[in-house]
Formats: structure tokens, C-alpha cells, sequence
């Protein structure tokens, strides 16, 4: 199978992760619950791997990176968490449900304010349009660093600069990013960075996190057992632990741990050069076909995704053939961005998702683009192909 669905997950990961999360599964404990040496290991490796997620996106302090179970537990944690009764937030058009059913929940349950800076046809912000949507009670803006539809890349330091100069929080929806793109967060100015682990940082699904700045105030979304302060009626409320309430999954962690290694290894500007020329390769491939609409704005700094249709063909039928005949798994439908889909005038037909990995080859790419080819000639010739 030629695997071009990495938007979703990374099937083929470093292969020391899953010797990891194994070595894990037999040798870790629960960390802090014990003074034993199996929960002694798993917490010397939760912690180890909080330094190197913080070290990685320039958190200034392990002890603000908590893990969740993915992104999206995180951007929920991080959406209740900061806005309260009377708050106005402002959002985007290219957002995932991970950001857009919180606000909505919290606009009718809560009668939060919410404003969503709108996208051209190609999947452009405006980015005046953030500062035009200030109100005095605007708590904060929510943004994805990169579509998971388009690829385009927000402006992540011109965001921030409005949002700071407004004593506005900025969340950031790192989930098609993080591992494949250089995020400091001082340099860009998040105040708080949600990422899953099984994307583009290539570790195990169930794994993911937040990373916090200081002097930021987050109440908790889940409260339970800690392994600390036992007989408190509330939650311990210094991080991480103010907002990772049960058990951790240490053994995913473990092998999140491993995936960081090799980024760090291989170098991050090394895998995000080989994704970038991935992409541009598919890219140009496929933008000479007659019959293929492509979408998304390749002019800026793009994430690896190429998202396309051709000519009136289902979406969803396009990704089965691509499977059935050509053994290349794609991603097609609404990808759980129904904004953007309706802005780039997609509602009905959906669209096929390609997303590359740093294992993808050019090869992989030279058959996909041949297989749309095919596709697109077939359906220019028998429109009930």
C-alpha cells in the first residue's frame, strides 16, 4: 500500500517507538503511584519526555507540558479552561471540529461570543479581520497553525502580535505541525500549544498534550486521582498535575519519547525539506491535469498536504478506486472542516486528501500522480465513469 493519509495518522513510524512502547509495556508502572521501582521508571519517563517536548517547542518549562490522550482532549481542556460566561473568542474558517464544536457547545450552553475570521476561496485569511473583531471582552483567539484541509500555514507570529497587544490568550491548534514544522513558542508568542502525538511527531495514537506558557490560568476539565494529595476535596493546582487527573498513558508516552529521538536525530529541518519537496512534487504533478481542481494556496509556506477533486466525481469514490485499483490510501469527504469546505464551495462533493510523511518516497508520489492522471482522463471521457 502506498500510504498518503498521514494527515490522519502516520501508519509507518520510527521503528524504535514500537520497541519502546513494548520495553514499556513490561517494565513501567503507574508513575506516582508508588515509590516501587516499576512506578519510579514510568515517572523518570514521563518527566524525561516533558524535557524534550518542551526543549522541542521552546516551552520555557517542563512541568507546563501535560499530556492528554490526543489534540483534541487538549484543545478541549484549553477552550473551558480560559473562557468564561461573557467572553468573546474569535476563531477561523479553516478549523477542525477539535476547536469549533467546544465553542459552539460553549456558545449555547454558556452564551459565549464567538467570531470567525473568514476565508477566501483559496483558503487565505484575512488577517485584519483579527484585530476588526476585537471586543473589550475578548478572552481569546483559537487558531489552527496549518489546515488539515488545504495545508496552509496561518501566520501564527502575526496573530499573536494583535492578540498580545490586546491582552488576548492565543491557543494554537498544532495537530498537522507539530514534528514537521519549527514551532518556539516564544518566538511566535502562543501562550498555549496543543499537539497530538501520533501525526506528524510519528508516536503512538493516544498520546498528545498541551504546552503552557507561565502566568497562564487553565481550570481543569477532568478532576480525579493524582497519586498526591490524597485528602484534598480539590484538585492539586500546580501543573502538570492541575490538569492530568487519572492515569497517564506511560507506555505511549514511552514510545512518544522514542518518535521525538528521532526527530532530533534525523533534524527537523531535514524531514520538514523532504516533506516540502514531497508536496511540491505531487503538487506540480497534478496542477497540469486537465479535469483536477486543486486547492489551498501553495504560494506561502504549506504544510504537507495536497488536496484536490476531479471533475464532478464523488470524492469519496475517487478515494475508493485510488484504493481498490491503485492500493493508495487517501483521505476524502469533509475532513471535519465544514467551514472551509463551505468556503471553498466543496459542501457536496467533499474532496480527496493527499498528506506525506518523511517515509513517503517519490516514487509513492510519481504513482499517485499517474493514478489521478488516469482518473481524470477516464472521467473527462465516460462522466458516468
Amino acid at each position: 500500500m502506498i500510504y498518503l493519509d498521514n494527515a490522519a495518522t502516520t501508519l509507518i513510524k520510527p521503528p524504535t517507538v514500537a520497541k519502546a512502547v513494548l520495553e514499556a509495556m513490561q517494565t513501567l508502572g503507574n508513575t506516582a503511584r508508588g515509590a516501587h521501582s516499576g512506578s519510579m521508571n514510568a515517572a523518570r519517563t514521563v518527566y524525561d519526555t516533558r524535557v524534550k517536548l518542551a526543549e522541542l517547542f521552546n516551552c520555557k518549562r517542563a512541568d507546563h507540558v501535560v499530556f492528554t490522550g490526543n489534540v483534541t482532549e487538549s484543545l478541549n481542556i484549553a477552550i473551558n479552561g480560559v473562557l468564561s460566561k461573557g467572553d468573546h473568542v474569535i476563531s477561523t474558517d479553516l478549523e477542525h471540529n477539535s476547536v469549533l464544536r467546544p465553542l459552539y457547545r460553549l456558545q449555547t450552553e454558556w452564551g459565549i461570543e464567538v467570531d470567525f475570521v473568514r476565508s477566501d476561496t483559496r483558503g487565505n485569511l484575512n488577517y485584519n479581520d483579527f484585530q476588526n473583531l476585537i471586543k473589550p471582552n475578548t478572552k481569546a483567539i483559537v487558531c489552527t497553525h496549518a489546515s488539515n484541509l488545504t495545508g496552509n500555514i496561518t501566520d501564527i507570529k502575526r496573530v499573536s502580535e494583535v492578540a498580545h497587544a490586546h491582552n488576548i490568550l492565543l491557543i494554537v491548534d498544532a495537530a498537522q505541525t507539530a514534528g514537521t514544522q519549527d514551532i518556539d513558542m516564544q518566538q511566535l508568542g502562543i501562550d498555549i500549544l496543543c499537539f497530538t502525538g501520533h501525526k506528524g511527531l510519528m508516536g503512538p495514537q493516544g498520546t498528545g498534550g498541551m504546552c503552557i506558557g507561565e502566568n497562564i490560568k487553565i481550570r481543569p476539565f477532568i478532576v480525579g486521582g493524582t497519586g498526591v494529595q490524597t485528602y484534598s476535596k480539590t484538585q492539586p493546582d500546580r501543573l502538570p498535575t492541575l490538569l492530568e487527573a487519572g492515569t497517564l498513558n506511560s507506555h505511549g508516552i514511552a514510545g512518544l519519547s522514542a518518535a521525538v529521538d528521532f526527530i532530533n536525530e534525523t533534524g527537523l529541518k531535514n524531514i520538514q525539506k523532504k516533506e516540502a519537496l514531497l508536496t511540491q512534487r505531487f503538487y506540480i504533478g497534478v496542477k497540469r491535469i486537465k479535469n483536477v481542481t486543486v486547492y489551498g494556496n501553495f504560494e506561502r509556506e504549506h504544510a504537507a498536504i495536497v488536496t484536490l477533486n476531479i471533475g464532478d466525481m464523488d470524492s469519496g469514490e475517487v478515494a475508493d478506486i485510488l484504493f481498490d485499483k491503485y492500493d493508495i490510501a487517501t483521505r476524502a469527504g469533509a475532513h471535519c472542516a465544514p467551514r472551509l469546505h463551505e468556503a471553498l464551495g466543496t459542501k457536496e462533493q467533499g474532496a480527496v486528501r493527499f498528506s506525506f510523511s518523511f517515509f513517503n518516497t517519490e516514487d509513492d508520489i510519481d504513482k499517485a500522480i499517474c493514478a489521478i492522471n488516469d482518473l481524470a482522463t477516464v472521467n473527462k471521457q465516460d462522466k458516468s465513469f
